[in-house]
């Protein structure tokens, strides 16, 4: 059984003490595909270490991150650009719309937003979304750029069943990570009115721990209790839900 997790930032300093025991255990237990986010370009250092260490095994994003949008936003957009001429990327991400902190660079991640979209139409890429308080003026946006050319995956879906059906309207997956078996995270709810041709894994590492880790450094071998619930919650054994989602990411990302 192969699993896959579609969003982990396994370059986090919430790893720096142990991050290859984190990924030997990962791997050890089906868990061998890792898909690894960008932030903004503090951050491509560690990202390209961490690819030379795992080179079958993690697979990069380029992107600037909704919340590390500020005044300089431009000269981060270049440096995307620039890497994507340097490096093999198999996403433009994360990308996408942050109101839970602050407003304040609402207008500039927009732009970064839009502008991030039409790069990876251009490197024909799919794009890893962010949207946090922030659905309509994402969908917004989407409606915009929508197309052949627009696909990906609503990274940490966290929205009502209305708002997974739109999502997926512009070719995106669903990203299913902790909050699946948060009590209160509602998306239990509904998922299975989603078709699992829909659906991708993930764990957000560092973050969103699953429960019984919640609160906890989430780890990507976490991701086996995403696996649970979501088979439970569709009816289907563990090693079915793993191969739908893996081959489901296989089309995302094309790798």
């Amino acid at each position: 059984m192969i699993v896959t997790d579609t969003h982990t930032h396994l370059y986090s300093e919430a790893f720096d003490e142990d991050r290859q025991v984190v990924i030997a255990e990962a791997i050890a237990n089906g868990v061998e595909r890792f898909f690894i986010p960008a932030i903004d370009s503090s951050y491509t250092g560690r990202m390209l270490s961490l690819k030379n260490s795992y080179p079958n095994n993690v697979f990069l994003m380029a992107g600037l991150h909704p919340t590390h949008v500020k005044g300089d936003f431009k000269e981060e957009l270049q440096h995307v650009k620039e890497m994507l001429g340097k490096h093999p990327f198999v996403a433009i991400g994360e990308i996408g719309i942050d109101l839970y902190w602050d407003a304040t660079f609402l207008k500039q991640q927009q732009d970064a937003f839009r502008s991030q979209i039409r790069l990876a139409k251009t490197h024909k890429l799919p794009i890893v979304i962010h949207c946090r308080d922030a659905f309509d003026e994402i969908f917004e946006i989407l409606e915009a750029e929508k197309g052949e050319g627009l696909f990906g995956i609503f990274h940490c879906f966290t929205g009502n069943l209305e708002q997974a059906h739109k999502a997926i309207s512009y070719n995106m997956k669903l990203g299913i990570g902790g909050v699946v078996t948060f009590k209160n995270g509602k998306i239990d709810s509904f998922l299975d009115k989603i078709d699992l041709e829909h659906i991708v894994l993930e764990t957000d590492s560092p973050y969103l721990a699953p429960v019984p880790y919640r609160g906890k450094r989430n780890e990507s071998v976490y991701i086996l209790r995403v696996l649970e619930k979501v088979a439970s919650i569709y009816g289907k054994t563990t090693e079915q839900v793993a191969a739908i989602t893996t081959r489901n990411s296989k089309l995302v990302f094309g790798i």
